[in-house]
Parts: structure tokens; C-alpha cells; sequence
């Protein structure tokens, strides 16, 4: 998850030095397309910050001033999920992303059930229906 200034320039500058972008590769390609990363590594181009948010490397752009209160409120959002289920949601999207279509429905079935059956969902669950916080975030089990 990226939050960034919107004064920030993000470039792909490795051919500028002789080298390419190799080891960021697969996740650039994946996250903006194949088109959009040759232009980018070829040209060795600077983008803004916009830009970068339209293209889908970053995810939110702030102003400098206010980038600080941006990065906290994305924390925050993090730290009030599950533990285990944020990496639960990680890992979802890789095994999502790398099968096919006709597998997907007995795959995530699977996965909420195994989640549903976790100490940490049964816990969130539980302090759902009792109105009270989950013990991840101090309201006790």
C-alpha cells in the first residue's frame, strides 16, 4: 500500500545507469501492464504523483501537510483487522490471482470457511454479534 506526497516523482531510472529494472519487474508489470512499464522503463520517464495514482502505483495521494494524518489513518485501518487475517487477505490475493476461473468458487469457499473456523475469525465473529471490540484491538476474549 502506497500513500504519497503529491510533490513526489517516481521514476524507473535504471537504463539512465546502464542497468534495468529487473528485480521491481514483476510487480511494476503486474500492477500497471505491460505497456505502460515499457514506456517507463525504456524512457526512464518521472511521473507525478497523480499520475502514479492513475496509472495504480500508489494508492493515495496527499498533500505534503496533511501526508503524515494520511499514512496514520491507512495504519489505523490496518491495525483494526485481524492479525492473521490481514495475512489470510495477502496470501487470497496471490492464490486468487493464480487460479483459474473454474476453481475459484471451491477455493474461497474453503478459505472463509478455514477463516470462520480460526480462533481469530470465531473471536471477531463473536465480538461482532456481542457489540464490543476484538481482543486484537484491547477489547478482551
Amino acid at each position: 500500500m502506497v500513500v504519497a506526497s503529491s510533490k513526489a516523482r517516481l521514476g524507473l531510472s535504471e537504463v539512465r545507469l546502464g542497468l534495468i529494472p529487473a528485480v521491481i519487474s514483476p510487480f511494476v508489470i503486474r500492477k500497471i501492464g505491460a505497456s505502460w512499464a515499457r514506456a517507463l522503463f525504456l524512457t526512464a520517464d518521472r511521473v507525478d504523483a497523480q499520475t502514479a495514482l492513475n496509472l495504480g502505483l500508489v494508492h493515495e495521494v496527499s498533500e505534503p501537510e496533511t501526508l503524515d494524518g494520511a499514512v496514520e489513518a491507512t495504519l489505523d485501518a490496518l491495525l483494526a483487522a485481524g492479525p492473521e487475517a490481514l495475512a489470510a487477505a495477502k496470501l487470497l490475493v496471490r492464490q486468487v490471482s493464480d487460479t483459474p476461473r473454474h476453481d475459484l468458487a471451491a477455493l474461497t469457499a474453503g478459505l472463509i470457511a478455514d477463516r470462520r473456523d480460526s480462533a481469530e475469525g470465531r473471536e471477531g465473529l463473536g465480538a461482532f454479534l456481542e457489540k464490543r471490540e476484538p481482543s486484537w484491538r484491547g477489547g478482551g476474549a
